[in-house]
C-alpha cells in the first residue's frame, strides 16, 4: 500500500522525507527507513548457509531488505532483518512439525522412500528485532561509520497497546510492509515473516508478524 502524503501535512507534523532515493522519514528525533531488495543470489545464499551452519533455508530470502528505526541523537538503531531472524530459528532448534496425515504416509511408504526431517521446516523464529549503536565518525575521530552492540536495557511492562490512540483519525505520514523471508512448505502451506510500520504525527506503530 503506497501512501501519498501532502507536504503541508508533513511540515505541520514536523516530519521530512528521506533523500537520496531512500524510503522513509525523520520525525521527533527518529529516522524511520524501509529497504526492499530482491531475493538472495545463489552465491549469497551459500554464504548464509555457511554462516548459519545449515543447508536448509527458506525458498525466498530477502536478505538485503530491512526496516530500520534510528534514534538520531544517540545513534541507537532498532532494526529487523532476515539473517538475525533465521539465526534465531537455528538456535531455537524446534522439532519438525508433523501434520496428522504424516503417520499414514509413513505406514504406506517403504523405508527407502521415507523422507526424514530433522529440522523445523516452518522456519518459526522467536526473533523480535535487533539493536546496535551507530558510532558517529566525526565525534569519535574515525574514518567511517561503524556499529557496536547497543547494550539497551529492556524491561517487562504491564502496559498495553493504546487502542484509543490507534483509532484516532490522524494522517498516515508513512507506511510500509517489508517481507523478510517466505517458504511455501513444498506446496503444503506457507511460512512468512513480515514487518510493517505506520507512522502518525504523534506515534509510530510497528508490527512484526510470523505467518504459518
Amino acid at each position: 500500500m503506497e501512501v501519498e502524503v501532502d507536504e503541508k501535512i508533513l511540515k505541520a507534523a514536523g516530519a521530512e522525507l528521506l533523500t537520496d532515493g531512500r524510503r522513509g522519514l525523520r520525525l521527533h528525533g527518529w529516522e524511520i527507513e524501509s529497504r526492499k531488495r530482491s531475493i538472495l543470489s545463489s552465491s549469497s545464499l551459500q554464504q548464509w548457509e555457511e554462516k548459519l551452519q545449515t543447508s536448509h533455508l527458506p525458498e525466498m530470502i530477502f536478505g538485503e531488505s530491512c526496516l530500520v528505526l534510528k534514534h538520531i541523537r544517540s545513534g541507537t538503531k532498532i532494526h529487523f532483518n532476515a539473517f538475525d531472524a533465521l539465526d534465531g530459528w537455528k538456535k531455537e532448534g524446534l522439532p519438525p512439525v508433523e501434520v496428522p496425515a504424516a503417520a499414514k504416509w509413513k505406514f504406506r511408504s517403504k523405508p527407502s522412500q521415507q523422507v526424514i526431517l530433522d529440522y523445523d521446516y516452518t522456519f518459526t523464529t522467536p526473533y523480535f528485532g535487533s539493536e546496535v549503536t551507530e558510532i558517529d565518525p566525526d565525534k569519535h575521530g574515525i574514518g567511517e561509520v561503524s556499529e557496536i552492540s547497543s547494550g539497551l536495557h529492556w524491561e517487562d511492562t504491564e502496559e498495553k497497546l493504546d487502542l484509543v490512540a490507534l483509532a484516532l483519525k490522524e494522517p498516515i505520514l508513512f507506511y510500509d510492509e517489508v517481507v523478510l523471508y517466505e517458504d511455501e512448505l513444498a506446496d503444503n502451506g506457507v511460512s512468512l515473516l513480515t514487518v510493517k510500520v505506520r507512522v502518525m504525527p504523534s506515534y509510530w506503530f510497528l508490527l512484526l508478524q510470523f505467518w504459518l
